[in-house]
This record gives C-alpha cells, sequence and structure tokens, in this order.
C-alpha cells in the first residue's frame, strides 16, 4: 500500500505561489491515480486538481483552473501541486491522495483509497 507525505505548505500573501510536493513510499505509485484534494475549516473536503497514472491527462476543479498545475515524477514517486497567483479563499489544509481505476483520473473523495495527513496553505489579504 501507498503511503504519502506532503509538504510546501505555509503562509504567503494573496498573489503569491506555492509548490506542494507529495512524495509516495511502498505499493506502486507509478501505476495510481493521484490527486489533490482541500479542506476548509467548517467545509466539506473538495476536489482540486487530479493526474492519471502517467501524467498524461490532468483534470482541475472550475476554482483553480488556471492557476494550479498538477505534475507527477514517477521515478521520484512524487506529486506536485504548483499554485499561482493564490487568493485568501485557497486557504485550507491540503490532501495528496492516490486511487482510481478508472480511465479517466477521478475528481471525487470516495474513488481515492489512500491520502496523506495533509499540508496548511495560508492566503493572506
Amino acid at each position: 500500500q501507498v503511503q504519502l507525505v506532503e509538504s510546501g505548505g505555509g503562509l504567503v500573501q494573496a498573489g503569491g505561489s506555492l509548490r506542494l510536493s507529495c512524495v509516495g513510499s511502498g505499493g506502486t505509485f507509478s501505476r495510481r491515480h493521484m490527486g489533490w484534494f482541500r479542506q476548509a475549516p467548517g467545509k466539506e473536503r473538495e476536489f482540486v486538481a487530479a493526474i492519471n497514472w502517467s501524467g498524461g491527462m490532468s483534470r482541475y476543479a472550475d476554482s483553480v483552473r488556471g492557476r494550479f498545475t498538477i505534475s507527477r515524477n514517477n521515478p521520484r514517486n512524487t506529486v506536485y501541486l504548483q499554485m499561482n497567483t493564490l487568493k485568501p479563499d485557497d486557504t485550507a489544509h491540503y490532501y495528496c491522495a492516490a486511487g482510481g481505476t478508472s480511465l479517466y483520473p477521478p475528481t471525487r473523495v470516495d474513488d481515492y483509497d489512500t491520502w496523506g495527513r495533509g499540508t496548511q496553505v495560508t492566503v493572506s489579504s
């Protein structure tokens, strides 16, 4: 079973950038779809971005499309989330997840079976 550890979160001013990383260990990282989700206090966990096993297909939430980019480096068992033009509404705990057996990388929480503990992103106005 893949184990996931996120890093790269922090405090940034609105308009700034951060790059999150998620390193997988164990299991078959390169065969799994990977996703990023986020959860703000009092809100449900929501989809941010996903990438298929090969890195050739990605999907984004409407709220981040054009600002965030998901990518992966399978030899390094790592998936990234480059976040640009950050907004205060992007403030949340960000989670990396592995899973999915569909043709396309999934966007639902329930389609992922392995989760990291997350990393906090705080965007000040």
